[in-house]
């Protein structure tokens, strides 16, 4: 998607708890979603992993002399990894998730990338709000490792505190040097001379201001930039699920037959009338709008749900062409070249007068951004389709992308965290054919797509997953079943119990470490520590 030599930089900025790490991984997986190279750096993570990770408030002082310097060697070492990163992948995105709250630093990344060719672009998430910085705080409590095991009003306390010290030194981007939040608590200096050349308003930023209640754009003129832009205004943070369910069992499911547009089978059809039941279990009196593609087996399937429904030509299954109609055995016999083709590198694979995985993923860009933007959603769709708008939300890779196995009569329910999804899952107890196919073995000598692939460079991998250990198991990587969280028999069961809640860390409450607890002096650089976009397998076949 880009062209050679593109290497831009989006650097985050804001005080903590302004939601900088969940747009850094929101954009991320949009960015790798589309084939774009792309990787979280985040400095926190460095810092983690030298001086550690509970660091009580006073870690941040802006006059904690040995703790400043202790920040910028790691903020230096992730701007080293990042560069070492772009010359191993040759053209990319890079985001560099971070406080940059000062004009100084801010100034130190933009030299140090102009010197190695990239490409700046300044993203500040603003935020007054205080309930929405109060649900912030409540998130990292949730799922950072700075606060486990600490109670939740000692986290409330210490982090603002922490929120007070960056905030005697924050300098808006664009701003004119001035900290509008100092409240004179500190005898700070001045901003340094050696800054009076460097004018923000000439640089390329974005502001996002309460999370998207305004937008302020400056000097932004690439494709790529504006695409990055476009997606910041459609992103929030508001609570809200998205539940996806492929169409009921169709008559072609019964016969393994690709395409069409047949209806349900008897099996489908008591799925679509079970099918409401559980979801109203689900959400309960939540509003809830129901998406469905335009084949009949998927308006079937949502016709008894008792909501607000639109159809998108865009979910429609992966058109197959010349083989619409015909079973795997069929082409196999009719086709065998395309047959042999599409074993080969089933992503990028074209049926012949259709399409393949990667023109669904493009076809479905406008279906991802309207869901960012709203609230509680449902899809009901197809097993291609679906794979693809999972493989978005999870993070996962285009080798394994065409083998996620979407079962036929579950529902998968999302939800999002700061720093990923969790996922849930419902079985409806009604027998359904298996229409997955397993990823085949490589031929001997072929070459592996994953070492090919243009959002997965063959770097090393970060050490973070955006999962919680604790959270509901994925799909296997090595199986053909699902770990299923429910199983769901609507005549026998008429009460869905409620998802099992995730189980505290088990942690013990412990004091805060001393801020200069830790010095970093001899640590060596290309540590392989910060948070990319990579994750551990969510799914395999």
């Amino acid at each position: 998607m880009l062209a050679g030599g593109t290497r831009i930089v989006v650097v985050m900025v804001g005080l903590p708890a302004r939601g900088k790490t969940y747009i850094s991984y929101k954009v991320s997986r949009y960015l790798a979603w589309l084939g774009v190279n792309c990787r979280v750096f985040n400095v926190g993570e460095y810092r983690r992993k030298l001086v550690g990770s509970q660091m009580d408030h006073t870690f941040f002082d802006p006059h904690n002399k040995q703790a400043i310097d202790q920040r910028l060697r790691c903020a230096t070492l992730a701007l080293q990894d990042m560069f070492a990163w772009f010359e191993a992948v040759h053209n990319g995105v890079a985001i560099y998730d971070a406080t940059n709250s000062t004009r100084a630093r801010r100034q130190m990344i933009l030299d140090a990338s102009t010197r190695h060719g990239v490409e700046v672009m300044f993203c500040e998430s603003w935020c007054d709000d205080g309930d929405l910085v109060d649900l912030n705080i409540r998130e990292v409590k949730r799922t950072s490792p700075d606060y486990k095991g600490v109670d939740i009003a000692r986290v409330m306390e210490d982090f603002q505190r922490r929120i007070a010290h960056y905030g005697e030194v924050y300098e808006p981007v664009g701003g004119d040097g001035t900290r509008p939040l100092a409240r004179g608590a500190y005898p700070l200096p001045p901003t340094a001379p050696t800054l009076d050349e460097y004018d923000e308003r000439s640089v390329t930023y974005v502001r996002k201001i309460n999370v998207g209640a305004r937008m302020v754009i400056n000097r932004v003129a690439s494709y790529l930039e504006s695409r990055i832009v476009y997606f910041l205004m459609n992103i929030h943070i508001a609570p809200r699920s998205v539940l996806f369910s492929r169409h009921g069992e169709s008559l072609y499911n019964l016969d393994q037959r690709l395409g069409g547009d047949p209806g349900l089978s008897p099996n489908g059809r008591k799925y679509a009338e079970a099918l409401p039941g559980l979801v109203a279990n689900l959400l309960g009196t939540q509003p809830l709008t129901v998406w469905t593609s335009t084949l009949q087996r998927t308006a079937e399937t949502a016709a008894g749900l008792p909501y607000k429904k639109l159809s998108w030509k865009a979910l429609d299954e992966l058109d197959a062409g010349l083989c619409d109609g015909l079973t795997y055995e069929d082409v196999e016999s009719e086709y065998p070249d395309e047959y042999a083709m599409r074993d080969e590198n089933k992503f990028e694979f074209r049926y012949r007068g259709g399409e393949s995985y990667r023109d669904v993923v493009l076809r479905l860009e406008p279906v991802i951004m309207e869901l960012e933007r709203q609230q509680n959603i449902m899809i009901i769709s197809h097993q291609a389709v679906l794979r693809c708008i999972y493989a978005y939300f999870l993070d996962i890779g285009p080798e394994e992308l065409p083998y996620l196995k979407i079962p036929l009569h579950t529902v998968m329910k999302l939800t999002w965290t700061a720093y990923g999804c969790d996922v849930q899952m419902y079985k409806i107890d009604i027998d359904a054919v298996d229409t997955h196919r397993a990823k085949p073995k490589p031929r001997r000598g072929a070459a592996s797509l994953a070492s090919t692939s243009p959002s997965r460079p063959a770097t090393p991998q970060p050490v973070r997953a955006l999962r919680r250990d604790a959270e509901p198991a994925s799909p296997s990587a090595v199986s053909d079943t699902w770990d299923v969280d429910e199983e769901w028999a609507p005549d026998a069961r008429p009460e869905l119990p409620t998802p099992p809640a995730t189980k505290a860390p088990s942690v013990a409450e412990s004091a805060f470490r001393p801020a200069a607890a830790a010095g970093i002096e001899g640590v060596p650089s290309q540590l392989s520590v910060s948070g990319g976009h990579e994750c551990e397998p969510h799914a395999g076949h």
